[in-house]
């Protein structure tokens, strides 16, 4: 790394010794540390003054450390963007969010549609003065043979909002445009003052199928400011929920490609087998989301003898009907003729554009925080990395299985090793002027929480970074030259989060 301040994850450090550099110097430091195998897991923008602090987190596999830097901006600075794809999407913010203008990025449109948190800025302007509420411009290809298939926000059933804009040749999709920002909830604006009563409650409404992600994110950034010291039990008790949520999501993700394709016998099975996962946590907290469980300085639930047995018992039989449910899908000439190839992204193009989590392992990346980051139970008890090559529908499938088959493996060893002693400490007051990054690795990839306190201890900004934020822009990519009628099995195989966005 070059000047970036150096901390491990779950780490605090004071903010006087974040380095503020100027611009030029602030571009070379990230545009160097990204070429030199640093990889951006946060930029955002906070007050400073007059100014708006640039803040960027680079994470360090090789150390497993992350690292810092910030400058101060008032009006524009150069793009990092066009010789760092990974930073489009958060310099996309950073101008809706303090009108401050990325000069030279590529694709420069609003994220959220949200009113600037800069004060004396133009509530309907955007860096170039064009009105931002609502409206944007949608790429679009001319031709005789050229059509454009808009969907959403509202769709069919029961589901988030999220507008899909495809430029087809006939059924070829050449390009997709997402637009999202049609729910976002002012979480991060709702955290500073804090920390709350609520706030514990925003965490794990954040994104609903990712709570205990996010609250064990958001519960590390606070027990790095308090220096409190989560005790074992309550470790491994967070590592279990942790896992359990991971197969519930991967199981019912798996039943849905199957659904999306018609094959109904893994669909139906893997439905049920996924609530019988959701199960296991609702034994452990009484909330099959795992609302309650996770609390600043340890868990809010213990288990005892009996439910260890229990659980244990009906995780393995969840675990021989998800066997007998998914190796179908594998067997069968017809589901793998539609999963093979379709949707594809290669390693390169992941690396690119920061992607995260399953979708960067389907492209062969060995990327997992749980692994080059490790936290809590992690540090003792590691669990496997799984990748694959082909970054297709089947190779984020295929992960996903195998993901499930380690996780519960890793759950079934901790349940028979489950340390005595306390299920939580009691965290103090947050220390002054310091800033705690947490890294948690979520189903969905890597989950990014950055906590900033100011003179009187209390959050002066806090930023989250869902593992959706780096992907979406992978589903589009993978739509080029795909038949359109192949979105439904894309979009499922990413399975992105809109309200972890919208934030």
């Amino acid at each position: 790394m070059t000047v970036g301040r150096a901390f491990p994850n779950g780490g605090i450090v004071p903010l006087t010794d974040v380095p503020i550099l100027a611009v030029p110097e602030f571009r070379r430091s990230v545009l160097t540390d990204v070429r030199e195998g640093g990889r951006l897991a946060a930029l955002f923008g906070c007050p400073a003054g007059d100014a708006v602090r640039l803040v960027a987190v680079l994470a360090w596999k090789d150390t497993g450390l992350l690292s810092v830097v910030s400058a101060d901006v008032r009006d524009s600075y150069p793009a990092l963007t066009p010789e760092c794809p990974s930073a489009h999407l958060f310099e996309r913010e950073i101008a809706e969010q303090w009108r401050i203008e990325p000069t030279g990025h590529p694709w420069l449109k609003p994220v959220r549609f949200q009113p600037p948190r800069r004060p004396g800025r133009d509530v309907g302007a955007g860096p170039s003065g064009a009105s931002t509420c609502g409206v944007t411009d949608f790429f679009q290809i001319a031709g005789e043979e050229v059509h454009e298939v808009a969907v959403g926000p509202v769709h069919a059933g029961i589901i988030e909002p999220g507008h899909f804009r495809f430029q087809c040749h006939g059924e070829t999709v050449y390009h997709l445009e997402i637009s999202l920002g049609y729910q976002h909830r002012g979480v991060e604006c709702a955290l500073t003052g804090g920390p709350t009563a609520r706030s514990i409650h925003y965490m794990e409404t954040l994104a609903g199928d990712t709570t205990v992600g996010h609250a064990m994110a958001y519960c590390r950034a606070v027990e790095a400011l308090t220096r409190c010291r989560v005790p074992a039990r309550a470790q491994v008790i967070r590592g279990i929920a942790l896992e359990l949520e991971r197969m519930a999501n991967h199981i019912g993700d798996l039943g849905a490609l199957a659904g999306d394709i018609g094959f109904l016998p893994t669909m139906s099975y893997c439905g049920r087998i996924r609530g019988d996962v959701l199960n296991l946590t609702a034994e452990l907290c009484g909330n099959r989301f795992g609302r309650g469980l996770i609390r600043p300085g340890g868990v809010g639930f213990d288990v005892d003898d009996a439910m260890l047995l229990a659980m244990r018992q009906r995780l393995q039989a969840a675990l021989r009907d998800a066997t007998g449910a998914i190796e179908l899908l594998w067997n069968t000439p017809s589901v793998m003729s539609r999963f093979e190839g379709t949707g594809a992204v290669n390693r390169e193009t992941a690396e690119s554009i920061g992607l995260v989590g399953v979708a960067a392992r389907a492209c062969g990346i060995e990327q997992d925080v749980r692994q080059d980051f490790p936290y809590g139970i992690y540090r003792l008890s590691q669990i496997p990395v799984v990748t694959w090559n082909t970054g297709d529908v089947f190779a984020r499938a295929f992960v996903r299985w195998q993901e499930i088959q380690r996780s519960a493996a890793f759950v079934l060893e901790q349940l028979d090793a489950l340390p005595e002693g306390p299920t939580a400490a009691v965290p103090g007051s947050l220390t002054k002027r310091q800033m705690a990054v947490a890294l948690v690795e979520g189903w969905r990839g890597e989950i990014c929480h950055v906590a900033m306190t100011d003179e009187s201890g209390g959050l002066a900004h806090y930023k989250v970074v869902d593992p959706s934020f780096h992907n979406w822009f992978g589903l589009a990519y993978a739509l080029r030259n795909q038949q359109i009628s192949d979105f439904p099995l894309c979009n499922k195989s990413f399975n992105l989060s809109y309200c972890g966005y919208d934030l």
